[in-house]
C-alpha cells in the first residue's frame, strides 16, 4: 500500500499511529481507528470504520501499521471532498446554473447541519477569495475550498 502514498503521508500516519500504540507493540486498538483517521485528516463515518475493521483488523480487533496504510488508501479513494461540496452547492443553488448568492450560502452554513459561526464563514469566503456579498461560482468555490484545506 505504501506505493500509493507519499513518504510525507506515511511519516504523518506513523506519527499519529505511534501516539495510539500505547503498549508499543506495533498495533492500535480497533476502537482508536476512527480517532487516528480523523487525526490524520480523514472524515470516516462510523459505518466506514466498522467496514475497515472487518477487512483489516486481527482476531483481537487490532490493526498494525501496514493495515492502517491500507485503510487510509481505501478511505482516500472513496472520499472526494470537492465533488461532495459541489454536489451540496448545486442542490442548494436552486437552478441558477452553477452560481449561488453568497448570502444564501452564508444562511445555509450558519443555519443547517453542522453549523458554522459567521466568523468561520467569513474565513471560508476569504480563503476562497470571495467577497461577503454578490455571487459565487459553485465549481470555483468548491475547488478553492478543497485546495486551501489541502494546504493546511
Amino acid at each position: 500500500m505504501a506505493k500509493f502514498l507519499t513518504q510525507e503521508q506515511i511519516d504523518e500516519y506513523k506519527e499519529c499511529f505511534s501516539l495510539y500504540d500505547r503498549q508499543r507493540r506495533g498495533r492500535i486498538e480497533g476502537g482508536d481507528l476512527i480517532t487516528v483517521m480523523r487525526c490524520i485528516g480523514s472524515s470516516p463515518t462510523p459505518a466506514e470504520v466498522r467496514r475497515h475493521l472487518l477487512n483489516h483488523s486481527d482476531a483481537a480487533g487490532d490493526l498494525d501499521f501496514s493495515s492502517l496504510l491500507s485503510v487510509m488508501h481505501r478511505q482516500q479513494q472513496q472520499e472526494a471532498p470537492q465533488r461532495e461540496i459541489l454536489e451540496a452547492l448545486r442542490r442548494s443553488e436552486g437552478g441558477r446554473r452553477g452560481f449561488m448568492e453568497v448570502s444564501l450560502l452564508r444562511g445555509r452554513l450558519t443555519g443547517q447541519g453542522e453549523r458554522l459561526t459567521h466568523r468561520e464563514v467569513d474565513e471560508l469566503l476569504q480563503e476562497a477569495g470571495l467577497e461577503s456579498d454578490g455571487q459565487l461560482h459553485c465549481e470555483q468555490f468548491a475547488e478553492a475550498v478543497t485546495r486551501n484545506a489541502a494546504k493546511r
